[in-house]
């Protein structure tokens, strides 16, 4: 998923100097990028290739500024997020950073994921 995360940044920022630097801040950009993907409408089959990266993107925040690590879900997390990975923090809960990209861009800016780490359970203390 870091491959992906990296992918992501590449490919935002090839074009625009957009400040992705993995930073609980960076997250705030990444909502505005999802902003600007729902200007034609919620589409998530239209932008699935571009949520996809960045819900790597926002998994790798978790990674890399909360302690989480990635992991396959088992069937039942599967079942439960629509997603096959997410992440686990240091008290050993799992999140869906992927599916929490989709709820940002099908229901808006309510659904921040700058404000999902922010008040996420489970960090590490860094």
């Amino acid at each position: 998923m870091a491959a992906h995360a990296a992918a992501f940044v590449a490919h935002a920022t090839r074009r625009n100097a957009l400040p992705l630097d993995y930073s609980v801040a960076s997250l705030r950009v990444v909502d505005f990028v999802v902003s600007g993907l729902r200007k034609n409408g919620p589409d998530p089959e239209h932008a699935a290739s571009a949520l996809f990266g960045i819900g790597a993107y926002v998994g790798e925040v978790l990674v890399r500024r909360a302690g989480a690590v990635w992991v396959d879900f088992d069937a039942t997390q599967r079942a439960y997020f629509s997603q096959s990975v997410g992440v686990r923090m240091p008290d050993g809960r799992v999140w869906n950073p992927l599916g929490k990209v989709l709820n940002r861009f099908e229901l808006g800016p309510e659904e921040s994921l700058q404000t999902f780490y922010l008040t996420l359970h489970g960090r590490s203390r860094r």
